[in-house]
């Protein structure tokens, strides 16, 4: 039997475009989760800035969050945009521990502006960590029951995602959070940004979750920026690559 895995949500205050000081304040969030693993909103390290410039894995200004993971044992699933292959950018997640930083996922399915500003990432993506398969999504993805599907066909124990939305939608998380936990029994949680952004979010959901995979809220944030919560994951059967369960 695996150990169970703490995993948290963070929704931290967030600065536009202000990548050195987003990124001190998620090493604050990492230290005060006390998770093995803690995921972030959507573009949490430069805001929903449409046109904020792509922050490679090897960025300085990463330092502090790599540093917080390095003191208390973390992963870091953060939002930024990422360079791709000829000029493109995507909306990623960075996946953060002691010793660095790399791009884990690109965002697949773009909302909205999205598409004018980034290309759509290739394929769906797992990081494990301690012996569980963590699916990733971004926001649109979440929405997408074939991006789910297809994620879970990977094997998965915990569907995780970054996610910005409007104050008004906020219930709309909690539909596709409850319909991916039953459609396959895994762990969901959605990191989502709290606070004024850009993209014409100027009051945001906040009310970051997590399901277990009887689609039953363990943990959940308030509307407000600045606030970190967290379960304790425990093992359900992991599906089979096939969607089946074994």
């Amino acid at each position: 039997m695996r150990e169970p895995l703490i995993l948290a949500v963070a929704q931290p205050h967030c600065l536009a475009h202000d990548v050195a000081e987003n990124a001190r304040g998620h090493a604050g969030a990492v230290r005060a989760a006390g998770a093995r693993v803690v995921v972030f909103p959507e573009l949490s390290l430069t805001g929903y800035e449409l046109d904020a410039a792509p922050l490679g894995a090897d960025d300085a200004r990463l330092a502090p969050i790599v540093a917080a993971c390095a003191e208390v044992g973390s992963l870091a699933l953060v939002g930024a945009p990422v360079p791709g292959g000829g000029g493109r950018r995507h909306i990623g997640v960075l996946a953060v521990d002691g010793t660095g930083a790399r791009v884990a996922y690109r965002k697949m399915w773009l909302g909205g502006a999205e598409p004018e500003h980034f290309a759509a990432g290739p394929a769906p993506a797992v990081v494990e960590v301690a012996g569980w398969r963590l699916g990733l999504a971004v926001c649109k993805d979440t929405g997408v029951p074939r991006h789910a599907a297809e994620t879970a066909a990977l094997g998965i124990d915990a569907y995780v995602a970054g996610a910005v939305d409007s104050a008004a939608d906020w219930g709309i998380q909690a539909e596709r959070a409850r319909r991916t936990a039953a459609a396959h029994r895994v762990w969901v949680a959605t990191a989502s940004f709290a606070g004024p952004t850009g993209g014409g979010f100027a009051d945001t959901a906040g009310r970051s979750r997590i399901w277990n995979p009887d689609g039953i809220v363990v943990a959940e944030a308030g509307p407000e920026p600045g606030v970190v919560v967290r379960a304790t994951l425990t093992s359900p059967p992991r599906p089979a690559p096939d969607g089946g369960n074994r």
